[in-house]
């Protein structure tokens, strides 16, 4: 049976990974937006302020080391060495179980003075709440890092969709309980950080179910070689048995990655050489994945402090800041995706240093920075252009459109930062994104300080997309020059561009002749139902001018469309008919 190219099996993974990101994120849509349109913008700014806050040490707890066994369990493997892999998996889930309960306490303990730290005191209850998660979700996440290494997405993609299903179904329960006793903001506030708790409890269930499972099925592969091997060898005389072994070449595999780096053919490591090799490549990983966080945990601690400046009170500053992240789940649809597949490009790129070469990876890195940049610019350019009626269908009135608009840049700048982070982690250049989210996040920080005293928290949402930008600039300067890659000026810049114009104007064109077409009938344009109309036909507009136009271009090719699963050779069939596609 043939097996699958390197590039179809990594677009596969791609698939089912991207799939399941955004599934979780509409799904979790449904978490943020019922929260904010019952509990009000005062509950959402207090669980905005402490998400953040919540997901930094998430990312400090357990972002580093799933990376890390997914890169060395790649490795194992390739040199056909299961054994270590699973040694990797168990000391590695030690070593997260730990740091979670340390993390929690810490969290749980220190609330208090973080509150103090943020100008706020009604978000201890909620700082308290998400601490519970941390005895949960490390794990979960080594766990995802395992399957990743062996190339197994499903298991992943499976766990974040049950994860996200369990946190919103056990907010929106917890939420409507509160809010019938009459709870008070911070308490409602906490109850929904609740969700986060019961999500990854769950999730880590379900990961310990497929461990379980896939232990068993390797169990009854070694019982059947062994029983296969008894029974050809059962006529053989013991002395021709050992002398056949003797001679039995080494496989091909292990040869070639021994020819290629010898360093990897060496002996097995002890546990506490794997656990200080884990610990030093995971630390700067974690400190590259910070970007995202870090970067929101920058407003978590300047933005209502400067709010407040302006003459707000507590519980307004609130507020204000909860209209400031009206547009934040709608631009980590495009991170999560970006994140959940980022897991995906760090073996592979391990995978292609070791057995491809230069071209190859230069070939993957290529794809994986082209297709990101046009799916950050697209989710930028439509948000923005269609802020008001999309944030009039989810929120009910346009409070906060512009600062909407300015959020929706960040979706570029976030997306292409990190795509590139993981690919130079993959290579093993894993310092340099760190440095990267660092100056960033200085950026961010000096730009709020800058900004928001003079327009508010469209200031805020203005230096996020001017901080994304560097980071992504930063990020793929460095990969370029690593593995000299030279991408043309007309697919980098030219026809990207060409395709998002006429995207946009067929979105805003297609709003536009909706709102009027509503306006003929005497429905008036402000209202929910006829906004989530307007939204839902400029996004189909632009999403089939997206696709045609990328086609046309040649940003978007036959062999790339058809490699992706089920859906992707029957668009390459319908854009051949159109005689789009080349």
């Amino acid at each position: 049976m043939k097996q699958p190219s390197t590039g179809s099996r990594l677009l596969q993974g791609a698939f089912i990974l991207g799939l399941a990101a955004i599934i979780s994120k509409i799904i979790g849509a449904f978490q943020k937006i019922p929260l904010q349109n019952l509990g009000g913008d005062g509950v959402f700014g207090i669980y905005n302020t402490v998400y953040p806050l919540y997901m930094l040490i998430i990312t400090l707890a357990a972002a580093g080391l799933p990376l890390a066994v997914s890169k060395f369990v790649a490795e194992q493997n390739a040199l056909g060495r299961p054994d270590e892999s699973r040694r990797i998996i168990r000391l590695s889930s030690l070593l997260l179980g730990g740091i979670g309960i340390i993390m929690a306490l810490l969290m749980y303990a220190g609330a208090p003075l973080i509150a103090d730290m943020i100008g706020n005191r009604h978000v201890v209850p909620s700082i308290r709440a998400a601490s519970w998660a941390l005895l949960f979700v490390p794990v979960m996440t080594g766990l995802r890092g395992y399957f990743q290494g062996l190339q197994q997405m499903v298991p992943t993609a499976v766990s974040q969709v049950v994860e996200q299903t369990i946190r919103v179904t056990v907010m929106i329960v917890l939420l409507l309980w509160l809010m019938r006793r009459d709870a008070s903001l911070e308490t409602i506030a906490a109850g929904a950080m609740m969700g986060s708790v019961a999500g990854g409890m769950v999730g880590l269930l379900t990961m310990l179910g497929y461990m379980v499972r896939h232990r068993r099925k390797g169990r009854e592969v070694v019982n059947g070689q062994l029983n296969s091997e008894w029974s050809s060898n059962s006529g053989e005389v013991g002395s021709d048995r050992h002398e056949r072994q003797e001679n039995t070449p080494v496989t091909p595999l292990k040869k070639t990655v021994s020819a290629i780096n010898p360093a990897l053919a060496e002996r097995s490591r002890s546990n506490g050489e794997w656990i200080k090799t884990l610990l030093m490549y995971a630390i700067p990983v974690c400190l590259g994945s910070l970007a995202v966080p870090l970067m929101n945990l920058v407003d978590t601690f300047t933005v209502p402090r400067l709010l407040r400046g302006e003459g707000l009170d507590e519980l307004q500053s609130m507020v204000s800041f909860g209209i400031y992240n009206r547009g934040l789940p709608l631009v980590q649809l495009v991170t999560m995706l970006a994140t959940s597949l980022s897991v995906l490009f760090i073996p592979a790129m391990a995978e292609a240093r070791l057995k491809g070469g230069p071209e190859v990876v230069r070939q993957q890195a290529g794809l994986a920075l082209r297709w990101f940049w046009l799916i950050g610019l697209a989710a930028s350019a439509g948000l923005a252009v269609l802020a008001e009626p999309i944030n009039r269908m989810l929120y009910g009135d346009a409070a906060g459109t512009e600062a909407l608009r300015y959020m929706a840049l960040t979706a570029a700048g976030s997306t292409v930062s990190i795509i590139a982070a993981a690919l130079l982690q993959g290579l093993g250049a894993v310092r340099a994104p760190a440095f990267s989210m660092l100056a960033a996040a200085g950026v961010k920080a000096l730009l709020n300080v800058m900004l928001v005293p003079a327009l508010g928290i469209s200031g805020a949402a203005l230096a996020g997309a001017v901080a994304y930008m560097l980071a992504a600039g930063l990020n793929v300067a460095l990969l370029a020059r690593l593995i000299a890659l030279r991408p043309a000026p007309d697919a980098a810049l030219a026809k990207p561009a060409l395709v998002i114009a006429a995207m946009s104007l067929v979105a805003v064109g297609t709003a536009w002749a909706a709102e009027a077409m509503l306006g003929g009938m005497g429905v008036a344009a402000d209202r929910r139902l006829a906004a989530m109309g307007v939204s839902l036909l400029g996004i189909a507009a632009g999403s089939a001018v997206f696709l045609l136009a990328a086609a046309r271009t040649g940003l978007l090719t036959a062999a790339e469309l058809a490699a992706v699963p089920k859906l992707g050779p029957r668009l390459a069939k319908l854009l051949r008919r159109l005689r789009v596609l080349r």
